[in-house]
């Protein structure tokens, strides 16, 4: 009797054992990030605030319905290498230390300190696609590492930039993550003052180029899963830039994005906050030397959904799974009253 009943325990017990694998297999909650499989970080030298300026049709239809601040923080040296610097490792200019002069000079290598979201990116998947696009040549000279596979294009006009960028996807190519430098709005400011007919008159034209990247990337079908960044390095003022004034630490980030909320960023966001939005939406673990961050109110439902899990609304496949393990350890309690009978 008491081998029959040890028997028929035992084969509940590898019943409920299964059970309840499976369902803790099929229920298992996904990563509290990692919502999205492609990234595009578009930059523009020297809009600071500019695109609040201007009517500017494209800024308004890509980001209205999404997150944006036309006036979050830039590092306190308004220079297009601290600033960019900043941008592409999430870490303060005087921790990266580059200057214009020595991004052009320096050959930069993977392995180094600080690296680029791009190091990160290649880290956790080998296979990733990574390109980077610019106007000044600096970026990907002495910015983005050589040695991580990413396939850098420079062009010296915006025009070829922008349209290199829209043949780049309408022959097929899906980057998981891609930058992008355009220059032309900086140039304007620089031969005419950041607050002339001439620089706003670029800000406008710079918006036809970002619809026509935003579109070539839609028609793809890459913004299913794709998200959207627009970010400046800096402000201008009528004599140039390089200070600590308003309208130089001013620069436009924008973000749009299937889980990206409605909602005007906070005052704390800063442009550098890319690097960690580039990161948390490709389920990147931010690195301890990172200062940026993720804005507060940035993204909504989904990602809240997913921070849930485990509290007292769980998944009901959960629910079952974790029923069944309390089953299995009365039943595990019986079959030892049992054995000791």
């Amino acid at each position: 009797m008491l081998k029959k009943s040890l028997s028929v325990v035992l084969s509940v017990l590898m019943m409920l054992g299964a059970m309840s694998c499976a369902f803790a297999a099929e229920g298992d909650a996904p990563s509290s990030f990692g919502y999205y499989k492609h990234v595009f970080i578009i930059g523009v030298d020297g809009a600071g605030a500019a695109f609040d300026k201007v009517e500017s049709p494209n800024f308004d239809r890509i980001f209205g319905s999404n997150a944006y601040r036309h006036n979050a923080v830039t590092e306190d040296i308004t220079v297009s290498a601290q600033n960019w610097g900043s941008i592409l490792t999430g870490v303060t200019y005087d921790t990266h230390g580059f200057t214009n002069d020595s991004t052009g000079k320096n050959k930069r290598q993977a392995g180094c300190e600080n690296p680029s979201i791009f190091y990160y990116a290649r880290q956790k998947f080998p296979d990733a696609k990574l390109v980077s696009f610019n106007n000044w040549s600096n970026i990907n000279h002495g910015i983005i590492e050589y040695g991580l596979g990413v396939n850098k294009i420079n062009r010296k006009s915006d025009p070829l930039l922008t349209q290199s960028i829209v043949r780049y996807f309408e022959s097929g190519n899906k980057p998981d993550l891609m930058f992008v430098q355009l220059d032309s709005v900086d140039h304007a400011a620089h031969s005419h003052g950041g607050f002339s007919d001439e620089y706003y008159d670029a800000v406008k034209k710079m918006d036809g180029y970002l619809g026509q990247i935003y579109d070539a990337i839609a028609g793809a079908g890459l913004m299913d899963d794709g998200l959207f960044i627009l970010v400046a390095d800096h402000g201008e003022t009528t004599n140039g830039h390089g200070g600590n004034t308003p309208e130089e630490m001013a620069a436009v980030l924008a973000v749009a994005g299937k889980t990206v909320n409605q909602t005007i960023l906070p005052e704390t966001a800063h442009n550098r906050d890319v690097s960690a939005i580039a990161l948390y939406a490709l389920g990147i673990e931010q690195p301890e030397q990172m200062v940026s961050s993720v804005p507060e109110g940035l993204f909504g439902a989904e990602k809240d959904k997913v921070a849930d899990l485990g509290s007292e609304e769980l998944p009901v496949a959960d629910k079952l799974g974790n029923f069944l393990l309390k089953m299995l350890d009365a039943f595990v309690s019986l079959f030892d009253w049992i054995a000791s009978v």
